[in-house]
């Protein structure tokens, strides 16, 4: 079998600005460290091939020693495997484990993950679930549109937004990036354009080039989105179908308004471009709602939903649905034949009573997260004053401004100290956004002052070597 290879060029635009002229840092550490940090991001894909010593040493205008002596050092922490005359396959150790969520002696700490972990609600739903099974154990127990209990409340839940819906209108699937994968299935071939933000949620960016599709990107402004730069992008790339997240945008955490949802979707409709729009953060709002759904500003627009219980109650629970056209739902279900037979029966009735306790649940979940963020920015502004960032009036995370392009450079550094952070090359194209972390406010406050305090003096030496090296270049 032939392994996916990584271009030189490619990878030199991941890595980004790795290099640190000013530092003590071994150069062939720093690109060890450098090199790492894409593997445990996943923007390096597990068993594809890295470009040959000669090759990147070239493109990385560094020496063939260098890019040895790097390689050299992942294969023996296990994060590559070589065979003569086949290179260098990317793998991961086999002790590696998950990054933990909470620090404690000698563990590691995701700063890279925005989301939360179960609450006592969860065992409620499934406690609950587990006394509804019986009824459905003669059934097959395959079903590929979802459960129409489950079907209603949720089509009763966006007429409750604003958007009449019918239950033949929602199709459950196994989470949201699971129902993008499958829409691309259906509307998209190889080579096909996708329109996204930039930056947008990466997970995105990889079912778009999972399905051998090119996301074609359209830069945010410091506010609100770039309507007529969607406008001349549709025009001059006619593209497929676009993704966009309107609701507490991951990773900005800005929200859509109702004027430009009805421009974006007057668009749609004018240009024929189908709208995949991600909803799943659309609970997650602190001092008021958003605006109805994109859909409901233009009813001749090809628009599909995506909605997910992950961000509003728990990840685990895996599941997510799609509201469509009911001749595109038909479809979906019969190109989802070849993926898989539909959801799990008890996940969607844990489902269905989260759903129906939502509006006694959420509201203390959104309490806690704005207190959570609160406190989050005080802590950035007692560690990192020197970071730029605008609070979100909902999701799970900020958009942080670095005041270099330090980020990859920080990343890095973080993982020796035991910490594991969200570059914001993560959430573009092209390795864009060197300059910008994603950092959660989902972790308890004495965890994430913990972190901050253990991460201060690695900010503190990087970005006093930066200002060093620009002082020695003004003199």
């Amino acid at each position: 079998m032939s392994l996916r290879r990584s271009g030189s060029q490619s990878l030199a635009s991941l890595l980004g600005h790795w290099q640190e002229s000013a530092s003590r840092t071994p150069l062939w550490l720093q690109l060890t460290q450098a090199l790492r940090l894409l593997i445990l991001d996943g923007r390096l894909p597990l068993n594809s091939r890295l470009p040959g010593e000669r090759e990147l040493a070239t493109v990385l205008s560094v020496s063939r020693t260098t890019v040895a002596s790097a390689l050299g050092q992942l294969r023996d922490e296990g994060y590559i495997v070589s065979r003569q005359g086949s290179g260098s396959q990317v793998v991961l150790p086999t002790h590696h484990q998950q990054v933990p969520t909470r620090m404690a002696a000698g563990q590691a700490l995701d700063l890279s993950t925005a989301a939360l972990s179960a609450g006592p609600e969860i065992h409620q739903a499934y406690t609950h679930a587990l006394t509804l099974m019986p009824q459905h154990l003669a059934s097959t127990g395959y079903d590929q549109q979802g459960m129409l209990v489950l079907r209603e409340r949720i089509a009763q839940r966006y007429c409750e937004r604003g958007l009449a819906t019918d239950a033949d209108e929602i199709m459950v699937v196994n989470g949201a990036v699971s129902g993008l994968a499958l829409i691309l299935r259906l509307l998209t071939g190889p080579g096909d354009r996708v329109v996204v933000d930039n930056p947008t949620y990466p997970l995105a960016i990889a079912a778009i080039q999972g399905a051998s599709c090119r996301p074609v990107g359209v830069s945010l402004p410091q506010q609100g989105w770039d309507v007529d730069g969607l406008r001349a992008t549709f025009a001059q790339t006619a593209p497929r179908l676009a993704y966009l997240m309107p609701d507490f945008h991951n990773p900005t955490g800005r929200c859509m308004d109702s004027e430009t949802r009805q421009k974006i979707a007057d668009l749609s409709a004018q240009t024929r471009t189908t709208l995949v729009v991600d909803e799943t953060m659309v609970d997650l709002w602190y001092n008021a709602p958003p605006p109805p759904p994109l859909a409901t500003f233009n009813r001749q627009a090809p628009i599909i939903s995506l909605g997910s219980t992950g961000k509003s109650f728990w990840g685990g629970l895996r599941l997510g649905w799609i509201r469509a056209s009911t001749r595109t739902l038909a479809s979906l279900v019969q190109s989802r034949d070849t993926l898989d037979l539909g959801s799990p029966l008890l996940e969607q009735l844990a489902t269905c009573w989260l759903l129906e306790n939502a509006e006694t649940l959420l509201p203390a979940r959104r309490a806690m997260l704005a207190n959570r963020r609160d406190m989050c920015s005080q802590l950035m502004a007692e560690y990192f004053p020197q970071w730029r960032y605008t609070s979100p009036e909902g999701g799970l995370s900020f958009w942080v401004e670095l005041p270099d392009r330090l980020a990859t450079l920080f990343a890095a550094r973080a993982e020796g100290v035991g910490i594991h952070l969200g570059t914001g090359t993560r959430f573009g194209m092209a390795a864009a956004f060197d300059r910008w972390l994603r950092l959660p406010f989902t972790l308890d406050d004495e965890v994430l002052r913990s972190a901050f305090l253990t991460l201060q003096p690695v900010w503190n030496s990087l970005n006093g070597q930066q200002n060093n090296l620009r002082t020695r270049k003004i003199i």
